[in-house]
């Protein structure tokens, strides 16, 4: 007899800011960890807006929106390949990426006047501090919380050394 329900993802909280160049160097890790792990792995992004960014809070609510209209992590990837650019030109940046993903622009502007997602981003940054996190990017698998904006060297190991433990628990 073979059982054919798979078991659940193995779940990768990313806590994230969309102005962050940390967070852009993180995305080649992200890029592994989906090209190895598949949908074995739900790799989520968690936002935790950073002060030193003026643009960070816009850009997680404008994320949000995005994942309203079904285009989420290639909004998320568009603008931080953008970083610098947000930095200089902020708000005008998210509705152009928008834009040119297709995704509905005006809407994006209607969000970020009448701030519908605020308490999306408001909750990340707070379960984020109470777990620890105090940079970005920082990872939780598996309970363990890592921390990619001091440095990033190993992370993607360590990420892959838990992921398989906790796949192999399901197995």
């Amino acid at each position: 007899m073979s059982d054919s329900t798979s078991a659940a993802p193995v779940v990768l909280d990313l806590w994230c800011e969309l102005q962050c160049p940390d967070c852009h160097r993180a995305l080649d890790d992200v890029h592994a960890l989906r090209a190895r792990y598949g949908d074995r792995l739900d790799i989520r992004l968690r936002h935790f807006p950073l002060e030193k960014h003026k643009h960070a809070y816009a850009a997680a609510q404008a994320a949000e929106e995005a994942a309203a209209q079904g285009g989420d992590w290639p909004y998320i990837e568009a603008v931080l390949a953008r970083t610098e650019e947000l930095a200089r030109t902020g708000e005008p940046l998210l509705i152009e990426a928008a834009r040119e993903l297709g995704l509905d622009a005006e809407e994006f502007d209607t969000a970020l006047i009448d701030g519908r997602h605020l308490l999306i981003v408001d909750a990340d940054q707070a379960e984020g501090k109470a777990i620890g996190v105090t940079g970005t990017p920082t990872y939780v698998i598996g309970g363990e919380l890592l921390d990619g904006g001091k440095s990033q060297e190993g992370l993607r190991e360590r990420i892959e050394e838990i992921a398989d433990r906790l796949l192999a628990a399901q197995a």
